[in-house]
């Protein structure tokens, strides 16, 4: 048994790995190919292989696989090997590099002292006092029309922007995780249910309520405190098919990419998933590969489900019973 912060791992046979004989490994690969783009001290020496079984048969992979990783049962420490699987995925938003009577809603870099008060200003004291006003004054990155579309934006944690230049030029870039103001996070869908405006916390029941409701949509929003700030990130055609950078540093890869807490998992680390429900029936091989700031506990995973709209509907809904198995070198 292997003890972590957040978890303990009970080694176990591969036949307890669900779907092992049928997950296309190939369609893993790729994913664990960019971890080794910069993987950790443990995975580092098995980089070589990767590489080389990139051009092998799903066969080659698993009995690679077989021989050189041991798995291990994901737990809390109190002997408990099922969690909660969420999903997310990179908004595609509509935004103008200018403020108009329509793109009114900014996304910030971080403020150039940010790190001289913590927490910094809520997302209310943001909108209403002149001197966290003052502080945010020219780090606009652009301006979005949609205040829901932005709070999205900023608890998925990047996306990409369809953004007006000044010249009228549109262009796609872009926007990365550059840190937070250091208030705690509070779903506005969870603020809701409490207050029975709802009866699940979907995005699909938020945006129908906010619909419903536009004279109180600064009310919901100011429920939630903590604002993400950005990075805009050039996108490139070779970076076009594939998601942002997680925590690890290497860009995810839809459908085989996970968040989860580092305490329970490293990142760089390939894990086995299994989880059933209404959305998605998964068992597969997945990297952990990013984390967030709701993604705590010893079996937690946010799946990335991918970019735009159709990833929108899955990772919008997802939330179902998790089972972990990480795959460690012998």
């Amino acid at each position: 048994m292997l003890q972590q912060a957040r978890s303990r791992w009970t080694p176990v046979a591969w036949a307890e790995l669900p779907g092992l004989g049928t997950d296309p490994l190939g369609e893993a690969w790729g994913a664990w190919l960019r971890s080794c783009e910069r993987p950790g001290p443990t995975f580092a020496a098995l980089c070589a292989d990767v590489r080389r079984l990139n051009q092998g048969t799903d066969e080659q992979r698993r009995s690679w696989m077989l021989e050189r990783l041991q798995p291990y049962r994901v737990e809390t420490h109190q002997s408990e090997p099922v969690g909660l699987l969420t999903g997310y995925y990179e908004p595609v938003v509509e935004a103008s590099r200018l403020p108009d009577a329509r793109y009114n809603v900014p996304l910030y870099r971080p403020p150039a002292l940010l790190h001289q008060r913590k927490p910094w200003y809520s997302r209310q004291e943001m909108d209403t006092l002149p001197e966290a006003q003052a502080a945010l004054k020219g780090r606009e990155i652009a301006w979005l029309a949609d205040p829901v579309a932005a709070l999205n934006l900023q608890i998925q944690g990047s996306g990409r922007l369809l953004i007006t230049e000044p010249d009228g030029r549109q262009r796609m870039v872009r926007v990365g995780y550059a840190g937070t103001n250091d208030q705690p996070y509070r779903s506005v869908g969870g603020w809701l249910q409490q207050r029975r405006e709802i009866r699940d916390a979907s995005w699909p029941s938020i945006r129908q309520w906010v619909a419903q409701n536009p004279g109180r949509v600064q009310e919901m929003l100011w429920a939630n405190p903590r604002v993400t700030f950005f990075q805009e990130q050039p996108l490139p055609e070779s970076e076009a098919a594939v998601g942002p950078r997680g925590a690890q540093g290497v860009p995810l890869t839809a459908g085989r990419s996970i968040a989860v807490d580092p305490g329970s998992i490293p990142y760089g680390t390939p894990v086995w998933l299994a989880s059933a429900g209404p959305q998605l029936q998964l068992q597969r091989l997945v990297l952990a590969q990013d984390t967030g700031s709701a993604i705590v506990g010893a079996v937690r995973a946010d799946y990335f489900v991918g970019t735009g709209p159709e990833a929108s509907a899955i990772a919008g809904r997802l939330k179902q019973p998790l089972r972990l198995w990480v795959l460690w070198p012998r």
